[in-house]
């Protein structure tokens, strides 16, 4: 591959996009589908559609959305890795270039289809990082009442509707039940029901097809098996229970899900016809012009800023995140089914730390790394100390449902628990080294941009591989390194460290590790469960998902994620806005995140981490 970005050359918009209306009017409908239901918080879902659908399809838009999600994607890491994925995640395999053409090349029946596709081409990615969030489109939470979760009864494993469905949907706003009672639909009464068939195929096939085609977001299809069905999570220093990809919808598009059920206390089979429900989430709307205005056009963050405008260079660090954004909504659990040991009043939000019974096991829950960075650390030490001092001695760290955050905040737990001797806590990293990322990173030089509270490029925040700091002058794109794959010679920079240690509030100490999760460990959550499996072989224990189905541990390879704003901000920073190559600013209100850099595996330093199956290969 030649180090000019591998993009179909865009359609010209110059002296166009200031001309051109950037809503694009039906002709003249004798309703307003948007207007029917504006200041309503819960709707059928034909009519949150009918609303989303009644903006008509406009070419520049489509160029405009097009021109940037390919922008975007040129700094894509794993872009050649997609012709040919390796196993185990052969299903995401994807021909990036061709699917672009085809988008752009596509004339849709309204906005919304050609969001939709562009959305489904990049969740089709199963990586997290790399997603286009059309904001217009995603402001309708659709649901169930009667989230499905995966349980094992008499030596069995079976899907079941949650047996706790009362307790947990009571504790949603009464306008969701009061639209089921108003309509007469009887939810509560599938408790516990034992689901045979969802839409006339077994319920496990119907959860492989939606793992397959709606869920995103991790490489394993064993893992989105497991997020298709309801399971818990920490937030905020609360538990709650997220419904599940097969019980809540993204986008507005289906009005009933088909079950075959032998309800609880029943020998008898009943196939159901269960109604979902929207709820608005987005900006206040009266009618169909309003809901754009609010929800669709280009905000004042949607595209970054020129930071050379700044009063100052000198700003605090960023720091490296990594970092699922999950559409789905989660319901605060009951207090009976909230764990009723003691815990420790940790700060962060985000590690909950209790002893189980005999007091020699330590469960340690970490709901996230994207925490406030110095207490994260204090409720780890703390945490840590009291096991000690109370005489645990094994140790139990639950990842479910963690959605990553900061780098650093990962490898501080992974050097908490392994202690200082066993060196750099991470892996070697790359970025890619397109020509206009060796223009971002060489202007930035020649401008004296040294430090990352200004450029995610600048030098001096990144190691060496012996760890020592770069200097802020040092150009890791030039020469860029050819890395060959599926046919494709890829222009990578050199190996380098993420710089963290510098940035620990708390001493290293040392301890033994063990872990637990559901697999649904994204982002920074993956490359601390990957570091404690490659380095220490670490027990751990995933449940849920398919029976029979192998699961892998790792979530996602990537080792930080850039938003479209962090990006955009690149190019105005260093002056290079108006380059041939890079993307306009977007006129809609979306996000064409991306993951900026790899992870290389420990064990084979060829390959990502997430391209690494768990026994290495």
């Amino acid at each position: 591959m030649a180090c000019l970005p591998k993009r179909f050359i865009r359609i010209a918009l110059l002296g166009l996009i200031a001309t051109v209306p950037l809503v694009a009017t039906l002709a003249a409908p004798r309703s307003d589908p948007c207007n029917k239901i504006a200041g309503q918080e819960f709707v059928p879902p034909s009519d949150a559609l009918a609303c989303l659908k009644s903006f008509s399809f406009n070419r520049t838009l489509q160029n405009n959305v097009m021109d940037v999600v390919s922008g975007v994607l040129d700094f894509f890491t794993f872009e050649d890795w997609y012709f040919d994925s390796p196993p185990p995640f052969q299903e995401s395999t994807l021909n990036i270039p061709k699917e672009l053409a085809r988008i752009r090349n596509t004339r849709y029946p309204t906005d919304y289809d050609f969001n939709r596709a562009v959305y489904n081409f990049t969740n089709r990615l199963n990586d997290g990082h790399t997603r286009y969030l059309p904001f217009c489109y995603l402001n309708f939470q659709t649901r169930l009442p009667t989230p499905v979760v995966t349980l094992e009864r008499n030596g069995t494993q079976a899907v079941f509707v949650m047996p706790d469905l009362v307790q947990v949907i009571s504790n949603l706003p009464k306008g969701f039940t009061s639209y089921f009672d108003e309509i007469g639909f009887d939810w509560k009464r599938l408790a516990g029901a034992k689901v045979l068939e969802i839409e006339g195929v077994d319920a496990y096939a119907y959860a492989d097809k939606v793992a397959s085609m709606e869920s995103g977001q991790y490489l394993d299809h064993g893992v989105r098996i497991n997020s298709v069905f309801s399971s818990y999570s920490l937030s905020k220093s609360t538990f709650s229970q997220r419904f599940g990809d097969i019980a809540e919808t993204t986008f507005p598009d289906r009005d009933t899900l088909t079950m075959k059920v032998v309800p609880a206390n029943s020998t008898n089979v009943e196939t159901i016809e269960i109604p979902f429900v929207s709820t608005y989430t987005g900006s206040h709307f009266k009618d169909k012009a309003s809901y754009w205005r609010a929800n669709c056009l280009a905000r004042g963050d949607t595209n970054g800023a020129d930071l050379r405008s700044s009063t100052s260079f000198v700003g605090e660090p960023r720091q490296p995140n990594a970092l699922i954004i999950d559409t789905a909504s989660t319901v605060r659990l009951p207090n009976s089914f909230v764990p009723s040991l003691p815990t420790l009043p940790e700060d962060s939000g985000v590690v909950k730390s209790y002893s189980l019974p005999g007091r020699k096991t330590g469960v340690l829950f970490v709901g996230s790394f994207d925490a406030d960075f110095n207490q994260f650390q204090n409720d780890i030490k703390t945490a840590i100390e009291t096991f000690k001092s109370a005489g645990v001695t094994r140790l139990m760290i639950d990842l479910t449902n963690n959605g990553g955050g900061y780098i650093c905040l990962g490898q501080f737990l992974y050097q908490y628990l392994a202690g200082t001797k066993f060196g750099y806590p991470g892996f070697q990293t790359t970025s890619r080294a397109n020509s206009l990322a060796q223009k971002i990173l060489a202007a930035h030089i020649a401008q004296n941009h040294t430090n990352n509270a200004f450029s995610w490029y600048a030098p001096d925040q990144w190691a060496f591989l012996n760890d020592t700091k770069m200097p802020f002058d040092f150009n890791y794109n030039n020469p860029s390194v050819p890395f060959p794959i599926n046919g494709e010679t890829d222009p990578q920079s050199i190996r380098f460290h993420d710089n963290c240690p510098r940035f620990f509030y708390e001493p290293i100490p040392k301890s033994p590790p063990f872990d637990l999760s559901n697999a649904r460990c994204g982002s920074t959550c993956a490359m601390f469960s990957t570091l404690m499996f490659e380095r220490h072989q670490t027990k751990i224990a995933i449940f849920g998902g398919k029976p029979g189905l192998q699961m892998e541990y790792k979530g996602m390879a990537g080792n930080q994620v850039l938003e479209w704003s962090d990006l955009n901000t690149e190019f105005k920073t260093t002056g290079l806005k108006d380059d041939p190559w890079a993307p306009p600013d977007l006129l809609v209100n979306a996000n064409m995140r991306h993951n900026w850099r790899i992870a290389w595996s420990f064990l084979n330093e060829n390959y990502p981490i997430g391209a690494c199956a768990q026994n290495g290969t």
